[in-house]
């Protein structure tokens, strides 16, 4: 993969109807359906598993540290990159071998959980880690193959078909698994989970193992090893052209919603709005907004180009940002509020689109999964670092001036954006 610079060039006009006719994008629904179904079995659907349990508000509070496995990933993602998948497996390839591996075990640690219930709380947690850990590393094979199954102009339309899946995933394994449980208790209900889980065996098997880059000689011994798993994808990353300013903008991007979104909660409370009206507002109308938001940004990347994407894409989501000012003006209007959050909606899914496409044209296909989640870590950096601060921020100005500075903190995301696209463009799809 080429990455030097290139003159801005519009791409090849995409049509929808050619986009949605391409195999692949339909068996990247089904990747999204395969990693968005375990993610609610550690977090939200497992701890009310535990509530009804009677487990105590202390353990299940520490149960959220299952998740870490989802922002930790990129310390085991070499391995991926570097070692033949296992059992024989590497017959099907780097991503689609290191995928056969993963998920009948992830499928089989689904069934252990569901068995755990009438034993040891220890039990139940130490399976749901597992479950974390086996579904944040096919999270890492999944994505390596998106990146190198993809030309660059489609990889926003790839997004979109991820994220589709990926949410409907995410409501069956959330409400409808807890809707299941009240029928077929809750180990019929993960059992089933399990069952569907294992419908992304055959999407696997159906997949075209992408073509592999040149992987560096890693030579004998320990240390050689772990430095070309780990060392050299940081080393080529950093050799290129203009990788300071691009990791600049990849911290940045999302500098202005982590300040805006740190204090949504405690922002609607403030204005009035109840918990129906908040579960309102960010339930169906706020779902149904992403989705066409990201297929939008997808066929957005096609149409017009990467780098007008990008800068249209961004310009919106820092203008949406206005929409919290006006309803921080609104005296607890429901409409303003279910505009406010559909908006934003949209327009954040909008961007991610052309964000993640830009990452995944950043990725070296000699280190794809290692670089990847190595960039997807650095962009979550501004939610668990500066949007901490953002309580003493809105304390100190207030609500209105609050969300005037956090729009403000998405200029400096913007101009390195576009020093970056002046200088060192992505390269023409």
């Amino acid at each position: 993969m080429s990455h030097a610079a290139a003159p801005l060039a519009s791409t090849p006009a995409v049509t929808l109807a050619a986009t949605l006719a391409d195999r692949r994008l339909w068996l990247m629904v089904g990747f999204g359906f395969a990693a968005g179904l375990p993610l609610a079995l550690s977090g939200f659907t497992l701890r009310q598993w535990l509530s009804e349990r009677q487990i105590s508000l202390a353990a299940i509070g520490l149960t959220a540290n299952i998740g870490l496995a989802y922002t930790l990933k990129f310390l085991w993602a070499p391995l991926l990159d570097q070692m033949r998948p296992p059992f024989g497996l590497h017959r099907f390839g780097r991503r689609r071998g290191w995928l056969l591996a993963i998920q009948p075990a992830l499928v089989g640690m689904v069934v252990v959980l569901a068995f755990s219930g009438g034993g040891p709380l220890w039990g139940t947690v130490a399976a749901a880690a597992l479950v974390a850990f086996l579904s944040a590393t096919q999270d890492i094979a999944i994505d390596a193959w998106r990146i190198e199954t993809f030309p660059q102009r489609l990889q926003g339309a790839a997004m979109a078909g991820y994220v589709w899946g990926y949410r409907v995933a995410m409501l069956i394994s959330g409400a409808g698994a807890i809707a299941a449980a009240g029928w077929l208790g809750w180990r019929g209900s993960f059992l089933a989970l399990a069952a569907l889980l294992a419908c992304a065996i055959p999407v696997t098997l159906a997949a075209a193992e992408p073509v592999a880059g040149p992987r560096p000689h890693a030579g004998p011994g320990l240390i050689a090893r772990a430095r070309a798993a780990v060392l050299e994808p940081l080393r080529e990353f950093l050799g290129r052209s203009g990788s300071v300013a691009i990791l600049a903008y990849v911290s940045l991007f999302n500098l202005g919603e982590a300040m805006a979104g740190v204090m949504l909660a405690p922002f609607y409370r403030s204005l009035g709005f109840d918990r129906a009206a908040v579960a309102a507002a960010t339930g169906v109308p706020a779902l149904v907004c992403t989705m066409a938001g990201i297929a939008a940004g997808g066929w957005l990347v096609a149409r017009i180009g990467l780098a007008r994407a990008l800068i249209s894409t961004g310009l919106t989501q820092m203008g949406a940002m206005a929409m919290y000012v006006w309803l921080a003006h609104s005296h607890g209007d429901h409409t303003v509020l279910f505009a406010t959050v559909m908006t934003e909606a949209f327009v954040q899914a909008l961007a991610t689109a052309s964000f993640v496409t830009y990452l995944s044209g950043l990725c070296s296909t000699a280190f794809t999964a290692t670089q990847y989640a190595l960039l997807t870590s650095l962009a979550a950096l501004a939610s668990h670092t500066i949007g901490g601060f953002s309580g003493f921020v809105a304390e100190a100005v207030g609500w209105p001036v609050f969300y005037v500075l956090a729009m403000g903190c998405a200029v400096p995301g913007m101009l390195v954006m576009l020093y970056i696209l002046r200088r060192f463009p992505p390269a023409r799809a």
